[in-house]
This record gives structure tokens, C-alpha cells and sequence, in this order.
């Protein structure tokens, strides 16, 4: 399996050079010690989906371009494979399965994810909407305010610019996330 500590510290650096900005900057912006961000871009270290996802706003990016490495042509990622990231808060695991190109606005993750703390995403930026088909296993998916509960095959699709949760109610559920970037 591809060790995303590797992938994310050349796409943080990449990241931070295109915009032009500090590192002092980017870590003041995504609320964490420069010296984390400096420990992450050389390699080092084990960053939560949190810090990441601080990054990514800070950057002003989609959370898929820090874990995507150049591709091939043609992408096989077997059961088990993939960069993987891991939430602090909750026993939740993100996937990235594919990156949107330039100019494209989706991203598409497979998540684990099990009984217990519950996953709340802040809003992302203005315009995402997350499309989410559960394929094994039952969860509490949406808006915080009106989850749904969604057994295997069901879909449900809702404006991700507002708080919003992922809760799974069974253990081992498995779910698609298509996130879209307006």
C-alpha cells in the first residue's frame, strides 16, 4: 500500500508554493504549530483527517489533491489498497479511490467506518454537495440537523457547505462518497 505521509508532504509543499504563501501562514490559517506543517511536509509524522482537512481550507483545496500521487493511465485499487486516512474523533476511515483532474469537481472515496463517535464535518466551501451510496451495513447520513438512515443500496445527496454527519449503526458499514466542488 502506497504510505500517504509520502504523497501528502510532496502535494502540502506543492500546495503552499503555488499559492505563494508562508508556511507560518498556512499553519497560522489551518490552526496548527508551524512546526507540524514543517514535520508534515518533510515527511514525517501522522496527520488526522482534521489536520488535513484544516490544510485543505487553509490551501484552498479539495481534500483529495493532497493524497492523489501522479497516476497512470489506468488506476486498479484493490480491497484493502489505497492512501488511507484515519479521523482522531471517530473510528472512520477515508479512502481516496479518484481525484478530480483539473477542471473536473468530483472526488470519490470508499468509507469504512464503525459504531460509536459519530463523524461531524464542519461546512465545506460554498457550492460542495456530497453524494453518499451506502454498500454494506446501515448509517445515519445528511444534514445534522435531518439525517437519513440508509441501508445498503440507498443514496442520498445534500448540500455539504452546511454541518453534516456520517453515523454508522452497524459494525463494519461501508459506504461511496462522491464529493462535488462547485
Amino acid at each position: 500500500m502506497t504510505q500517504p505521509i509520502s504523497i501528502i508532504a510532496k502535494s502540502l509543499v506543492r500546495e503552499r508554493q503555488r499559492t505563494g504563501l508562508s508556511l507560518a501562514e498556512i499553519a497560522r490559517r489551518a490552526g496548527i504549530a508551524k512546526s507540524t506543517l514543517s514535520q508534515l511536509e518533510a515527511g514525517n509524522g501522522n496527520p488526522s483527517l482534521e489536520t488535513l482537512w484544516a490544510l485543505c481550507v487553509a490551501l484552498d483545496i479539495p481534500f483529495a489533491r493532497l493524497l492523489e500521487p501522479q497516476s497512470p493511465k489506468t488506476q486498479v485499487i484493490r480491497r484493502g489498497e489505497g492512501t488511507k486516512v484515519i479521523a482522531e474523533q471517530a473510528n472512520y476511515q477515508a479512502i481516496l479511490l479518484a481525484a478530480c483532474p483539473p477542471g473536473a469537481r468530483r472526488d470519490i472515496y470508499l468509507l469504512l467506518t464503525q459504531p460509536g463517535a459519530d463523524r461531524i464535518s464542519h461546512p465545506h466551501p460554498q457550492g460542495s454537495v456530497e453524494h453518499i451510496i451506502v454498500t454494506q451495513g446501515r448509517a445515519l447520513v445528511g444534514l445534522t440537523e435531518a439525517p437519513e438512515e440508509l441501508g445498503e443500496g440507498d443514496y442520498i445527496c445534500y448540500p455539504a457547505d452546511q454541518e453534516h454527519i456520517f453515523k454508522a449503526l452497524e459494525p463494519d458499514t461501508q459506504a461511496i462518497l462522491v464529493a462535488e466542488q462547485n
